[in-house]
C-alpha cells in the first residue's frame, strides 16, 4: 500500500471519530458545531501526557479522552437550558472560545535538553511518540482502525441495551420523554460526555499521526463537517457517519477533478440530501429493510 493511500485512510479513520461524535449529539436531538473543540482538547491534552509529562501512548490516550469528556459534561450543563439553533451556536461559541484560548495557552518544560509542548499560536510541535517506538504509517493506521472499531463495538453495546434507546427517546420527543419518567437533561449530559470522549480519543490519535497541532486547525469548518457527514451518512446505524466520511473523504480524493470546487459539491450533496433523505442515507427505514434482507 502506497503512502498516499495510508495517508487517505488514517484521515478517513481520525474523522470518523469527529464525525461519530457529532452524530451521537445528532440522535439526542441536538445539533453541535463545536465537536472540533473535544477533538483539539483530546489532541493536546494527549500529546502533554505524552511528549511533556512523558506518560505511556496509552495512559496519553486515556487523558485526552477522559478531557474531552469530562469538558463536553461540563459544557453541557449550562446549555441544557438551551435547545435547537440557540444550543448550537453556544457549541459553536465554545468551540471559538477554546481555540482564541489554545492561541495564549503556552506550558513548555525541558524534555531531553528541549523545550517540548503548546507555544500558543506556534502550535505544538514533537509529539513523536509513534516514531520513537518505532510504529510505521501502515501500523499506525491499523491501530486506528483498531480504536475505531472499539468506539463502533462501545455504541453496539448501548444499543443492546437501553442507552441508544433513550437517545433516540430524548431525539425524538424530550417532552413525551419526560412524560415517561425520563431524565431529558441527563440522557443529554451523558451524550455529551461521551461524544466529547469520543472526539477526544480521535484528536490524541491525530496529535500523534500529525506529530504537531495548532489551534487554526481546529477551526468551524471542521465541526460543519462532522455535522454533515451524519446527516449525509443517515442517523440509522453509526456506520451513517462513517459513510458520510467516505463520501467526502474517499470519493472527492478519487475524482480529483472536483479538487478545486470540493466545497461547492460537498454543499451541494449535503443539499441533496436532506431534500430526498431528511435523515440521511442510512436512516431507519434503510436499516430494518437491511436486518429483514439479512434475516431472509
Amino acid at each position: 500500500m502506497d503512502s498516499y493511500t495510508i495517508s487517505v485512510l488514517s484521515n478517513i479513520g481520525l474523522f470518523s471519530f469527529l464525525a461519530i461524535s457529532a452524530w451521537i449529539l445528532l440522535i439526542a436531538g441536538e445539533i453541535s458545531f463545536g465537536q472540533q473543540a473535544y477533538f483539539a482538547l483530546g489532541a493536546y491534552g494527549a500529546g502533554i501526557a505524552t511528549a511533556v509529562w512523558q506518560w505511556p501512548f496509552a495512559l496519553g490516550l486515556g487523558f485526552g479522552i477522559v478531557l474531552g469528556a469530562g469538558i463536553g459534561a461540563l459544557v453541557a450543563w449550562p446549555a441544557m437550558r438551551l435547545t435547537g439553533v440557540h444550543f448550537a451556536i453556544a457549541t459553536l461559541a465554545f468551540a471559538e472560545f477554546l481555540r482564541s484560548g489554545l492561541n495564549i495557552f503556552r506550558y513548555r518544560r525541558e524534555v531531553g535538553g528541549y523545550l517540548t509542548g503548546p507555544d500558543g499560536a506556534n502550535g505544538f510541535r514533537d509529539i513523536r511518540w509513534a516514531y520513537e517506538a518505532g510504529v510505521e504509517p501502515l501500523g499506525y493506521l491499523i491501530l486506528i482502525g483498531g480504536c475505531l472499531l472499539s468506539v463502533i463495538a462501545l455504541v453496539a453495546c448501548l444499543a443492546r441495551g437501553r442507552g441508544m434507546a433513550l437517545l433516540r427517546i430524548v431525539g425524538e420527543d424530550p417532552i413525551l420523554a419526560a412524560m415517561q419518567g425520563i431524565s431529558v437533561a441527563r440522557v443529554r449530559i451523558g451524550a455529551a460526555a461521551l461524544a466529547g470522549g469520543v472526539a477526544g480519543f480521535g484528536g490524541g490519535l491525530y496529535a500523534h499521526m500529525a506529530t504537531y497541532v495548532e489551534p487554526a486547525q481546529f477551526g468551524v469548518m471542521p465541526g460543519v463537517h462532522a455535522l454533515a457527514y451524519g446527516l449525509i451518512g443517515g442517523l440509522g446505524t453509526v456506520f451513517g457517519p462513517i459513510l458520510g466520511v467516505l463520501v467526502d473523504i474517499g470519493a472527492l480524493e478519487s475524482l480529483r477533478v472536483f479538487s478545486g470546487y470540493r466545497m461547492i459539491v460537498f454543499g451541494g450533496l449535503v443539499a441533496l440530501v436532506l431534500i430526498v433523505r431528511p435523515r440521511g442515507l442510512l436512516d431507519e427505514a434503510a436499516l430494518r429493510r437491511g436486518l429483514a434482507w439479512l434475516r431472509r
